[in-house]
């Protein structure tokens, strides 16, 4: 049967029939003869029925996470739900076989792909990737879907600005549960966009070290996409259970932005004939990594090095029943470096026609088997944090029996989590020279205020440095660094009961030696309190404790979510949250 809204009605004998009201038909995964059903008890309560989440984010090194309400049983959200599916371009342009095909979570799950997104349909949010966010909310202020969805209701179903990789699969996450599908969110470290299909990505630097915008492809520190549990009547029950959907705006198939569903077991497999963007899904946890030193004078292009062990690390998701971190990386792919990884790389190549055809652009296999001279790495020392200086030491390493001298230049940019790069903050060069085997260290601070202003809200910096090795091959050595914001604390004062207030304090300490203005507290929880909170604080001077008081009336009993945003002119989007049991 075709999901959506029914009218029943009962006719006795020949009388006219009379109409008992109207009832909403779901998927229903704990039901045996559904496509959907998860036969998992605890799975279905997770994946369909939990309404808070956790959005794991940051980088491969340094991995956060924060919360998300996703609200799919609160207030009109089902029937925003229903008006999504009846303003896709699929039933607009043929209405009788569009809602014909609203039985199968595979066509459904598409179709929502594609409307979650603004593009092409004027579907839920708007995408922008430009670090500024005029005329509507920066991407890393949204605490839950039922504010966006409720927007985009309100104004007349205009996009609502503006979402990034996470409010997308967010949103689309709060949409399928609402209709019966189980569906998580899923974070890839070191997330591959390979915009031209070659299974490879290129980055380009200057002599500088500074990172070019050359070409499309690009590699972001996290990517968050979902998975939905559904049978694949069409490849065969091996191909059944997890399908990736990815509802970014990243590139267009069919023709319109939508992604998936492609079974995870494909992607594991290297099975990228397979239906639907198996090779875009494949090559974001598997694609090649090459590094080029680009000269804009001359257009020529020399390989730095190339990696096959740096995309798709730490994919992880919320674990069932618990706030904590699950590695599901091992279900994406074989284990990096290993000959049936490689060999499963080689497959997909080959499904793809990229093994006999020759690539102009591709490095000669002399280029990608050179072997450079000295080694290098950056290593933290010190805490990241907003508000405290930066420090980190630059180790290099002569890996050869002669001296070598090297000349180093260094640069730091602020990025966003696209790596897209945004303000420079700093940079340095040196010479050095190292004895035979020798290891040398060298310190970099970058001090607070060198790089407040610069930071953009992902709090991300890209450090380079890019070595010449005189009579040698460049070395490039390069970390992407996730600031921490400042802790936020929450404390429920009292015993919180059905229809009873009771008091919540949310206590914040300013770090720096300046005074913070501009304070606002946003709060949400799904049955702990009706929308959202927004409180102004006054200014907080330099080390002052500010704490915050404010009631909760839940409706309903059970382990509920508290969610809390604090931001300032200092500090952006300090996002906690709470378990309180109600």
């Amino acid at each position: 049967a075709v999901i959506g809204r029914y009218k029943l009605s009962v006719q006795i004998g020949s009388s006219s029939p009379a109409s008992l009201g109207n009832f909403v038909l779901l998927f229903n995964p704990w039901s045996s003869g559904d496509d959907v059903f998860l036969p998992n008890k605890a799975e279905c309560e997770e994946y369909v029925l939990e309404e808070f989440g956790i959005i794991f984010a940051g980088n491969k090194n340094h991995i956060s996470g924060f919360g998300w309400n996703f609200g799919q049983f609160q207030g009109d959200i089902l029937n925003i739900c229903l008006s999504i599916m009846d303003r896709s371009l699929y039933y607009r342009q043929d209405p009788v076989t569009d809602v014909a095909h609203r039985h199968d979570p595979r066509y459904l799950g598409r179709v929502l792909s594609a409307m979650v997104n603004a593009n092409d349909d004027q579907g839920v949010v708007l995408g922008n990737w430009s670090g500024k966010y005029e005329g509507g909310k920066n991407p890393s202020s949204w605490t839950g879907s039922g504010e966006i969805l409720q927007s985009w209701k309100k104004s007349g179903f205009k996009p609502v600005k503006y979402g990034q990789c996470w409010v997308f699969a967010a949103v689309l996450t709060t949409v399928l549960r609402c209709l019966g599908i189980p569906t998580r969110t899923i974070t890839n470290f070191s997330s591959a966009h390979d915009a031209d299909g070659n299974l490879r990505v290129d980055e380009f630097y200057d002599a500088d070290g500074n990172h070019l915008e050359r070409g499309a492809d690009s590699i972001w520190n996290f990517h968050v996409w979902n998975e939905s549990w559904f049978t694949r009547n069409d490849l065969g029950p091996s191909y059944s259970g997890w399908q990736v959907l990815d509802a970014t705006p990243q590139e267009e198939s069919g023709g319109i932005y939508q992604c998936g569903p492609a079974s995870r077991y494909a992607i594991k497999e290297g099975e990228v004939d397979l239906d639907y963007d198996c090779p875009f899904v494949f090559a974001e946890v598997n694609a090649d990594c090459m590094y080029w030193n680009y000269d804009s004078a001359t257009g020529k292009k020399t390989l730095i090095f190339s990696k096959s062990t740096e995309i798709g690390a730490s994919i992880s998701t919320k674990a069932v029943g618990r706030d904590d971190r699950v590695d599901v990386t091992s279900d994406y792919k074989y284990e990096e470096g290993s000959a049936k990884e490689r060999d499963t790389f080689k497959k997909a190549r080959k499904k793809l026609g990229l093994e006999d055809k020759f690539d102009p652009t591709a490095p000669t296999q002399e280029e990608i088997e050179q072997k450079p001279d000295i080694s290098g790495k950056f290593k933290v020392a010190g805490s990241l944090e907003v508000g405290k200086d930066l420090n980190l030491l630059l180790v290099l390493e002569n890996l050869q029996s002669d001296a070598k001298t090297v000349n180093v230049n260094m640069t730091a940019w602020s990025t966003l989590y696209t790596r897209r790069r945004v303000n420079e903050i700093w940079k340095d060069s040196i010479s050095v020279t190292l004895a035979p085997k020798e290891e040398k260290q060298f310190p970099v601070k970058i001090k607070y205020p060198e790089y407040q202003q610069q930071l953009t809200t992902d709090k991300t910096i890209q450090v380079t440095a890019l070595c010449h090795v005189e009579d040698g091959i460049q070395v490039l050595v390069q970390r992407n660094i996730t600031l921490d914001n400042p802790a936020i604390d929450i404390q429920v004062l009292g015993e919180a009961k059905v229809n009873k207030e009771v008091v919540v304090e949310v206590a914040f300490t300013n770090p720096i030696n300046t005074e913070v203005k501009d304070c606002v507290l946003q709060v949400e929880g799904s049955d702990l309190l009706q929308g959202i909170l927004e409180l102004r604080i006054p200014p907080l001077k330099a080390s002052e404790k500010s704490s915050t008081k404010f009631k909760l009336i839940p409706s309903e009993a059970g382990p509920k979510h508290l969610l809390v945003n604090f931001s300032c002119d200092k500090f952006a989007d300090i996002k906690t949250f709470k378990m309180v049991n109600v």
